[in-house]
């Protein structure tokens, strides 16, 4: 029986919630015009999910079934009760805009005259578009979606320009990120152009343009107005922009973060920070760790406060920009944003780049550090695979990101197996030679924390996420032209000389070492191609590929080590068995770990013999649970397959990949 029929069934027996999920499946499977309307219909109207019976009328209407009969629904169940709202939200833009100096046109057609519909979808600023004289629904459109959808600043030599601009978040976005024309000395008015004056003000019923007619930035241009860009207004206004000085940008005006995010170690960071160190348009600073980054925002609260007087502060802060110390004592309630923009600010090297006079308020670009980003996976009461992190939970909790109003997010991806060497060949050595803290070190479960560690796995809808790419290290290196004059398209970033070397605090191709590890300078590509065969071995190698399989579809990889084709239990469990390189290095530093505890038998001291015996024990356990843990791991992969959920239940979907320009690559794609 099909599944429309089951709803049928179920309706006459007036089992409503058992007809609608039936009716709901129908529709997922397919109907004909008329089934499709039934279903959305008998969904509808016994409480079953609007939005599915909005998406089938919609789609009916524009297929030309019933139109009258559907459009006739959709306004009185959809449209009509909240048009008074669009209807009074136009007519506050219209008397806005009316007043407005840098809007030349005073001709609004009336309400009905407008040539959009726009019928609500959700709570959440979300309309599908109804083209009148079209007759047919556009695009779903959520005019505050967190997105910033273009370049806007790839060019800053002249006034910003943009087309046909209808997202509210963008139109905020540019209003709150360029500067005052009286900030910067000249002429710097955003310059939005209209190609269709009626299409402009249809947009007035669900845009609010408060924001930019009270900031006065704004110069509307429509249709051919186009031509009168950019405007002299000292000629034509008697306003001389030049007889201003350039301001310093103010703490309240840092409203945009880039966060570079780290994936892993040895995923390429310290290259991005370094391609990113002078641009003009940042404020960039190396690595810094979160944790240490908090104490210091409290130690700084905690301090002004105790302060007393801005005198007191000036004297108390003697390493600070006392400019920096008054702006903070001046603010009624800071934010940790606030605070964490003031030390940035004042961190040596932080605006040593940064043109003062710069069109735009610059952007923080900041990588929180952690020691180690560990993901924990298990299965939930509905079968799902749950992976989840405390670093990343740390991140998406802490003030210092909810501060900021717009957030652009990039991820640096390298080839998993080649990251994961030089990630252990790094820990290692930590543990044998980084030990001036005092502190003894060891190698966690490496192989399993690297194929669960899926960071660049993301929930869409996710405020740190949402307007996010992955970028991967190999084609920084092998194609930086192409690479970089897309990232920094995607972070609305002019492409500048800086991003075209590496460099630290300003010094071109830094070179460092650490731990005897010696960077790869530059664009070097030596590190694209090591294998670190002393640090991982096949096995360990074709597991990462096995169950990163579907990264490495993703992402572009090609196979090294994995041939293909689906493992069954028995072979994965000889990988699992086979870590032998992983369980050396565990070895050597939990021995080490061990070498130093203090054995107690009966309460008593024990001999040499019997600590040697204890301690070998000890190490024994470790493995074992070590290689337990891999194999319910591996157990739970083979069984559920790569579907991964967040702790709320919500699918997590690849990140997407930054897509390069043909023409600008140097040499072929990295796979």
């Amino acid at each position: 029986m099909q599944a429309i029929e089951i709803a049928r069934r179920m309706a006459a027996l007036e089992q409503t919630e058992d007809a609608v999920r039936a009716y709901n499946m129908a529709i997922s499977a397919g109907l004909e015009p008329a089934e499709k309307m039934e279903a959305a219909a008998y969904n509808l109207q016994h409480g079953g999910d609007y939005r599915v019976s909005y998406t089938c009328f919609k789609e009916l209407y524009n297929d030309g079934f019933h139109k009258n009969d559907v459009l006739e629904l959709m306004t009185a169940v959809f449209y009509e009760p909240n048009a008074s709202a669009l209807k009074n939200r136009y007519e506050r833009n219209c008397k806005w805009l009316e007043k407005y100096p840098y809007l030349f046109r005073r001709d609004f057609p009336s309400f009905e005259e407008l040539p959009i519909r726009f019928f609500p979808y959700d709570d959440h600023h979300g309309y599908v578009p109804l083209y009148v004289s079209e007759g047919r629904f556009g695009e779903f459109v959520n005019v505050r979606d967190q997105v910033v959808s273009r370049n806007f600043f790839k060019n800053l030599d002249d006034p910003i320009l943009a087309g046909d601009v209808f997202s509210q978040y963008e139109l905020e976005y540019l209003n709150d990120n360029v500067r005052k024309s009286e900030d910067v000395g000249r002429e710097n008015h955003i310059y939005l152009h209209y190609t269709d004056w009626p299409v402009f003000c249809a947009w007035l019923q669900v845009l609010n343009m408060k924001p930019l007619t009270e900031s006065g930035k704004a110069v509307f241009l429509i249709e051919n107005e186009i031509e009168q860009y950019p405007i002299d207004f000292k000629e034509r206004f008697g306003i001389d922009y030049s007889q201003f000085p350039v301001q310093p940008v103010a703490l309240s005006e840092y409203n945009r973060l880039i966060w570079h995010t780290q994936l892993s170690s040895h995923n390429g960071g310290d290259f991005f920070n370094e391609i990113f160190d002078a641009h003009p348009n940042l404020v960039a600073l190396p690595s810094i760790m979160l944790s240490s980054v908090g104490e210091v925002i409290e130690k700084l609260k905690a301090d002004l406060k105790r302060a007393g007087s801005l005198q007191n502060a000036i004297k108390m802060f003697t390493d600070w920009s006392p400019r920096l110390v008054a702006e903070l004592y001046s603010m009624r309630d800071p934010s940790d944003k606030d605070y964490f923009v003031a030390m940035y600010l004042n961190q040596k090297g932080g605006t040593t780049f940064t043109d003062k006079a710069s069109r735009i308020v610059p952007a923080l670009f900041f990588q929180p550090h952690f020691h180690n980003i560990i993901y924990s996976l298990h299965v939930d009461r509905a079968g799902r695979v749950v992976l989840q992190s405390d670093e990343y939970e740390n991140v998406r909790s802490s003030p210092l990101f909810l501060g900021f109003k717009y957030i652009k997010t990039f991820t640096p991806m390298r080839r998993p197996t080649t990251s994961y060497g030089a990630s252990v060949r790094f820990m290692y050595r930590s543990c044998i030679e980084g030990e001036e803290d005092g502190k003894k070190r060891v190698i966690r479960n490496a192989v399993i924390d690297r194929v669960l560690n899926r960071s660049f796995m993301i929930d869409p809808q996710d405020r740190l996420y949402h307007d996010s790419v992955l970028v991967r290290f190999e084609d920084g290196k092998l194609n930086p032209k192409a690479t970089f004059t897309a990232l920094a398209a995607f972070l609305d970033l002019p492409y500048t000389e800086s991003l075209t070397y590496c460099s630290e605090d300003g010094k071109r191709d830094p070179t460092q070492t650490l731990l005897g590890i010696e960077n790869a300078v530059g664009f070097d590509t030596s590190t694209i191609y090591r294998t670190y065969d002393d640090f991982v071995n096949d096995s360990e190698r074709k597991y990462i590929e096995y169950f990163m399989r579907d990264v490495y579809a993703y992402y572009g990889y090609d196979f090294n080590y994995h041939d293909g084709k689906e493992l069954n239990a028995e072979q994965a469990r000889a990988l699992v068995d086979d870590f032998t390189t992983l369980d050396s290095y565990v070895k050597k530093t939990w021995e080490r770990m061990y070498s130093d505890t203090k054995i107690f038998r009966d309460g008593k001291p024990a001999t040499e013999e019997e600590a040697q015996e204890i301690r070998a024990k000890m190490l024994d356990d470790r493995l074992k649970d070590y290689h337990k843990n891999r194999v319910e791991i591996t157990d739970v992969l083979m069984r559920e397959g790569l579907r991964f959920v967040n702790k709320n239940g919500q699918p997590l979907h690849m990140m997407p990949r930054l897509k390069l320009d043909p023409a600008l690559l140097e040499q072929p794609l990295y796979h």
